[in-house]
């Protein structure tokens, strides 16, 4: 009879167990995270209620691999440009929750005791909500059309690359033992350092291979090149000294970039699930009873301090952001637990044996219990909020509303803003490219062309040139490319207020350009001949090659450009466009919708609801502020603007397909929310807003309208507008610039 090896009866026992837990917590309408934690625990070494796992270093190896799926996973939903563009209030949110709780967590195990090591991962354990159970938790309230939720959505997302950083800082802390000021910034650069590269990398070389390779790619290969490419990023990153987890989520927002991200999300998904169930059992499996018993106490402490410390933390960076008392309070309980990170965090300091066994089931023990009171606490955050309006002092009340109104009100533009953001992006970006030159000049080039001219000074010659070669395009993209033109060029004629800032930066970046060409002569040669040579080198090119690198460099950027932006082409754009408190939610038409092929004069949504559509997305097609007579089709997806309550009287319209609300996706901003301040000489004063030509002309829609102190939202088009009113107008940048550029 052939031999079955132990991984195999283990696989099937805990898959087994797995399946029935997760059916039972189905069935209840709970997290089955929590199902496949109960599965490990029945299944572990603490725990002979049925038969145990034998072979328990093979399912540690695979819930390591477990951790690697889950992250790039992870990462295909995260997107860097989403973190840019999620907005100043999520990011000011997520980063005083996240600092206030690693401080409270910190300051929990040195009162309850415990040492720094424990006390220091305690705190990054509390400090990062679970995107996993919210989400679940938003679509099972039917909650995803508030607009508290659009402000969760971007916590979280911040909250993830947060956890990142927080992998790396404690991987290096715990290698260390102490605070180590010049090793952590080290360790924070060099993070820095490989983000950019590797994403810039990925974008210049990964969408190309799949262009190229498009007519080869069917599921199948996709899913094995897909994974390739994160295992290969996971090695990369292990061998530079970070985790295995980095690498993997690494990879995953660098495909999310791509058009192809949906089709590797779908297809990575069953991978995903089954080996995240994994880890999520080997999770289990570490619970030991007696150890929960005993800490039984510290349990139910860590439990409040994260429901009441990640509400508080959260609702007041809510309200420093600028968002109302209300949404902020909502916020704040929507994220009061932790999940898949903070699992994470933990096994981290158990596997470097730098925190004690305890910490371990204590983090799974306070997720289980937030798990289960969060859908309680986000269905009672309208009633609290409603408690304390009743109960705190109206000049507080009004207070509050008062800053988030004016912070909320567009900031005025300004160039400066404009040029220090492009050369601070311009300069790393650059600085990124020339510094991974030169350390492949040192590690690659050297070596080999020494060997094979057997002269180490015409070796060297040799490697400084083939080395300029390929640095001088980004050279001169550091040091002499013009950004930005147009805002430079108006600063310039301000002479006595701006020329000398704008000096100063052009002489920091030629600088900077400089101090990177010595870097790689030091490297052959003494530092004095570096720094004739890159002084010498950069004139020559300038010279020379000023306007063959400028063609050379474009054909480069326009590569990466088209490459990186190719997936906003193929879907509309927005983000924040709505005032006040209103905001967008997108609903899809389904193949059942009773209105099909209705005109929207024919629905009325604004005369019922008192809404109005921004966008109508059809496949490739993207129709911007619709006009009376367009009709609506299944497949459609429409963003339509509104408050909480008006939304969901949309349920009326959409009634009957609980699958069609979502959440619009935070992207790079193409439709733009403008007020304009009537005047005189407004080409808008004393016209009605149905002949002032804004819908005909400008292809934009009126959604807001102030006078005199009182706000009008989705206004009726026979409005006539006055000197001093304040219109809140949605449409395309560019549209609506030349509209009132054209008086």
């Amino acid at each position: 009879m052939a031999h079955l090896p132990p991984l195999i009866i283990d696989l099937a026992l805990i898959l087994a167990v797995a399946g029935i837990t997760t059916l039972i917590f189905k069935r209840i309408h709970q997290p089955v995270v929590l199902g496949y934690v109960i599965a490990g625990f029945l299944v572990g070494p603490h725990v002979s209620l049925i038969p145990t796992v034998v072979d328990a270093e093979g399912i540690r190896i695979w819930s390591e691999i477990g951790v690697i799926f889950l992250l790039f996973s992870l990462g295909l939903e995260f997107s860097f440009k989403k973190l840019i563009k999620v907005g100043g209030a999520a990011s000011v949110t997520a980063l005083v929750g996240v600092t206030l709780m690693n401080g409270a967590g910190y300051l929990t195990g040195y009162l309850l005791g415990w040492g720094m090591m424990d006390s220091i991962f305690l705190g990054a354990i509390l400090s990062i909500s679970s995107t996993t159970i919210i989400m679940r938790a938003f679509d099972e309230l039917g909650v995803r059309t508030k607009k508290f939720a659009t402000l969760v959505v971007g916590v979280l997302v911040v909250q993830d690359f947060v956890a990142i950083l927080l992998l790396v800082l404690l991987s290096t802390f715990a290698v260390s033992r102490q605070f180590a000021g010049y090793e952590l910034l080290n360790q924070i650069l060099k993070l820095l350092f490989f983000l950019i590269l590797w994403f810039l990398a990925g974008i210049f070389f990964i969408p190309t291979f799949f262009k190229g390779a498009r007519s080869l790619l069917n599921d199948e290969t996709m899913l094995i090149v897909s994974i390739a490419l994160c295992l290969l990023m996971v090695w990369l990153a292990v061998e530079v000294g970070f985790s295995a987890a980095l690498g993997a989520f690494i990879m995953g927002s660098i495909l999310a970039e791509t058009t192809q991200a949906e089709r590797i999300e779908n297809l990575i998904k069953s991978v995903k699930n089954l080996f995240a169930a994994i880890f999520f059992i080997s999770v289990g499996m570490m619970i030991d009873p007696g150890v929960l018993i005993e800490y039984s106490v510290s349990i139910l402490i860590i439990t409040a301090i994260i429901i009441v410390g990640m509400t508080l933390t959260i609702t007041l960076g809510a309200i420093l952001s600028g968002q109302s008392l209300q949404h902020s309070i909502q916020a704040g309980m929507s994220l009061a637990q932790i999940g898949e990170f903070s699992f994470i965090i933990a096994l981290l300091g158990a596997s470097l044996k730098v925190t004690n066994a305890f910490l371990y089931p204590i983090a799974v023990a306070a997720s289980a219990l937030t798990t289960f009171t969060t859908p309680f606490l986000i269905k009672s955050s309208g009633s609290v909020y409603a408690f304390l309006e009743t109960h705190l002092p109206q000049r507080w009340i009004k207070g509050m509303n008062r800053y988030s109104t004016s912070s909320q009100q567009l900031s005025a533009f300004s160039e400066w803003k404009e040029i220090i953001r492009a050369y601070v992006v311009n300069s790393a970006i650059h600085s990124v490219l020339i510094g991974a030159l030169i350390f492949f000049s040192e590690k690659f080039i050297k070596p080999f062309v020494s060997e094979l001219l057997k002269d180490d000074l015409i070796g060297s010659i040799t490697s400084i040139v083939l080395t300029l070669m390929l640095m001088i395009p980004f050279i001169w993209a550091l040091s002499i490319r013009r950004i930005k033109r147009d805002a430079y060029a108006n600063l310039w004629l301000n002479k006595k207020l701006n020329r000398g800032p704008l000096i100063a930066i052009e002489i920091t970046r030629i600088a900077l350009a400089v101090f990177l060409v010595s870097v790689l002569i030091d490297i052959y040669f003494s530092l004095s001949v570096a720094f004739f040579v890159a002084i010498l080198s950069m004139a020559i090119a300038t010279v020379l090659f000023n306007w063959k690198l400028q063609r050379f460099y474009e054909r480069i950027e326009h590569l990466f450009l088209s490459n990186l932006n190719e997936r906003e082409r193929q879907r509309p754009v927005k983000q924040e466009i709505t005032p006040w408190d209103a905001h967008l939610a997108t609903f899809d038409v389904q193949s059942q919708f009773k209105h099909s092929g209705k005109q929207l004069k024919d629905l009325q949504l604004r005369e019922k609801y008192g809404v109005n559509i921004a966008l109508i997305e059809r496949g490739a097609q993207s129709i911007v502020t619709p006009d009376r007579y367009e009709r609506l089709y299944p497949g459609d997806k429409l963003s339509i603007i509104g408050t909480d309550d008006q939304l969901a009287l949309m349920k009326d319209v959409f009634e009957d397909y609980p699958n069609s609300r979502r959440e619009p996706e935070i992207q790079e901003d193409e439709i733009t929310l403008q007020n304009y301040t009537i005047t005189k000489d407004s080409r808008l004063y004393n016209q009605t807003i149905r002949n002032s030509g804004i819908r005909n002309d400008a292809n934009a829609l009126v959604v807001g309208f102030e006078r005199n102190g009182q706000r009008i939202l989705n206004p009726e088009s026979s409005v006539y507008m006055q000197e001093g009113d304040i219109v809140w107008i949605v449409g395309v940048k560019q549209k609506l610039q030349t509209f009132f550029d054209n008086k």
